[in-house]
């Protein structure tokens, strides 16, 4: 491990496949990555075949013995063979090629790029480095980089349905959907029979927002393999979408059965998490949550915390305990839900810390004053995420550790384990007076609409800002501005096409004065919007909040309200995308609260 690891960047810290950010309904990950192995058995035998082209008669056999061991999956040996000659010709490009591939299959990413780099510069009319290439590096998620390698590969397999989907999927996640499909059609029309096309298809399909329409090539893929772990589990993941988590879940299921490597399986069981939690199995779904700290999940963060893991039995009176955040900022917040009841279990003789995201510092710990609240801070090391609690020092002598979520197995197994009660968080008292003091006159509705990451499938998860016309028509309403980042064209919409005036809250950085934020909606009337993290902020201080969810959102728990905030009111398009009626619903229920611009207290 590096001794100085780079710092992970918001964005990239984000793109662990929860919440990132925000907290948005978290959506299992589709199966559709990048195809093939390094050094698979094919390119192995195609390599023995070049090798034996080789002039250089003292380094022959050791590539060939190389090639060998790789082949009987002893990734230690081809390494050392390599090496070995490499000693005598460092110029030679196989072997870097053999040792990239070791390096790869043994989990070492950093040296493993560093050869292929190598081994891509001697030999670059060998066109299969750059698809291993392309694969390694779509895996530690450089898509761009990832593309450009798959289409030199596929430029000089013009007919491969590998190179075909290993670009689609490179374009796909980077949100360029309509070029993956370009890339797929002439494939799937070469190539019908290849349940692999169908399956990535579905997935660019899904990852649009037409969960029908994917379950549709979901199908087809199954019907040339009906043993195509990846296609079932994706299908579930569309009958979720679709509203059929019963459906969802005997696929999840069946796939868990049939899948091929441990990465997959801890994947699906990831996905199965959420489908038992949308059904209402809470307690099982939040053992299946647990799949995330498997060491060879995918999307895995390693936390370095120099103490005993806490299970669900501990007994936990006079112990001194962290508890370490995770995902996103506003998952960060939803999951603070069961503080509360971690300090109650700990006792007066027992000591709490809390590592969250820096900018949560001052309101978590004015909510739990008993509590020490400190940073947690983030690195990328070697193509993996590491998180640690620097404040905690090396010399804090720690009982138990925890990640936030792995609390909720013991005290929120089914949805009446939640409280009933609006907000575990405590704004300061004096800044919510002073919002009040420097609001507009009349009802006032804070307004957000969005999240800054819309990678990927997340921006199924927000309605367009056109969409919400009819709520913002609302007479003698002042809609207060409490969207974080860039938004200027939006107000600017709405002063230009609706003639409403969206109040911009002066001297507050919506994105870094979280304390602020907080208490900014304490003083609002309501607070309406998706959930992201400033929604989780109103919704954890106790603000009152109309909440605009998604179809078959796990967090609901399997019910019609939102447990977490159980002041909190939905509102829910019947599918993915058909957000009219939700948001006629909404407006019609903001005139009733606030009739003629009179200040009411807006009905839960």
């Amino acid at each position: 491990m590096s001794p100085k690891p780079a710092a992970k960047s918001a964005a990239s810290a984000a793109a662990l496949g929860f919440g990132g950010t925000d907290a948005v309904p978290w959506s299992p990950r589709m199966a559709g990555e990048a195809s093939g192995q390094a050094g698979s058995k094919d390119a192995l035998a195609r390599l023995n075949a070049a090798v034996a082209e080789l002039r250089a008669l003292t380094i022959q056999p050791l590539l060939h013995e190389a090639v060998a061991a790789l082949q009987a999956d002893d990734f230690k040996r081809g390494g050392d063979l390599a090496i070995k000659a490499l000693d005598l010709d460092e110029k030679n490009g196989f072997g870097w090629y053999l040792l990239a591939i070791a390096r790869e299959r043994a989990g070492d990413f950093a040296s493993s790029v560093r050869c292929y780099e190598s081994a891509l510069t001697l030999l670059p009319d060998h066109a299969e480095v750059a698809n291993d290439m392309g694969r390694l590096a779509y895996r530690m998620g450089l898509k761009e980089t990832a593309e450009k390698l798959f289409t030199h590969f596929l430029a000089s397999h013009p007919g491969s349905h590998e190179g075909a989907n290993n670009l689609a999927c490179a374009l796909r996640d980077q949100g360029r959907f309509a070029e993956a499909i370009e890339v797929l059609k002439p494939a799937i029309a070469a190539n019908p029979e290849h349940p692999l096309l169908w399956n990535t298809l579905g997935t660019v399909v899904g990852e649009e927002g037409d969960p029908r329409t994917s379950a549709t090539f979901f199908d087809e893929a199954l019907r040339h393999d009906p043993d195509f772990a990846k296609a079932r589990y994706n299908r579930g993941n569309a009958r979720l979408a679709l509203g059929d988590p019963a459906g969802a879940l005997e696929d999840c299921q069946i796939a868990m059965g049939g899948s091929a490597t441990e990465e997959e399986r801890l994947m699906m069981q990831l996905a199965r998490s959420t489908i038992r939690i949308a059904l209402g199995q809470v307690g099982e779904g939040w053992d299946d949550y647990e799949a995330r700290l498997a060491p060879r999940f995918a999307d895995v963060t390693h936390f370095m915390i120099d103490a005993p893991m806490w299970a669900p039995d501990c007994d936990l009176a006079g112990k001194t305990m962290l508890l370490v955040g995770e995902q996103g900022l506003g998952d960060e917040v939803m999951f603070a839900n069961t503080i509360p009841d971690l300090i109650e279990a700990l006792g007066p003789d027992g000591r709490l810390m809390i590592a969250v995201e820096p900018r949560l510092i001052p309101l978590f710990q004015r909510s739990f004053p008993t509590a020490q609240v400190g940073a947690h801070s983030t690195w990328s090391v070697d193509g993996h995420t590491v998180r640690g609690a620097p404040f905690v020092g090396e010399h804090a002598r720690l009982d138990l550790w925890a990640p936030m979520a792995s609390v909720l197995r013991r005290f929120r197994r089914s949805p009446g384990a939640f409280p009933d009660r609006a907000g575990f968080l405590s704004p300061d008292p004096a800044r919510i007076a002073f919002w009040k003091d420097q609001l507009p006159a009349g009802p006032k509705v804070g307004l957000l609409w969005k999240s800054l990451l819309s990678n990927g499938a997340r921006h199924r998860f927000f309605s367009p800002f056109d969409q919400w016309r009819p709520v913002l028509a609302t007479p003698g309403v002042t809609f207060i501005n409490l969207q974080y980042g860039d938004c200027a064209a939006e107000l600017d919409a709405a002063r230009r096409d609706l003639g409403v005036e969206i109040w911009n809250p002066p001297g507050i950085d919506l994105k870094q004065d979280l304390d602020d934020v907080a208490a900014l909606c304490c003083a609002m009337d309501l607070v309406v919007g998706p959930s992201n993290a400033t929604s989780c902020l109103a919704g954890a201080s106790g603000a009152p909040l109309w909440l605009l969810s998604t179809p078959g959102a796990w967090t609901l728990l399997g019910t019609d309200r939102y447990p977490w905030y159980p002041q909190a009111r939905l509102f829910r398009p019947a599918s993915f995308g058909q957000w009219e009626p939700a948001m006629e619903a909404m407006a019609l229920a903001l005139a009733d609260a606030f009739p003629a611009g009179t200040k009411a207290t807006p009905a839960g």
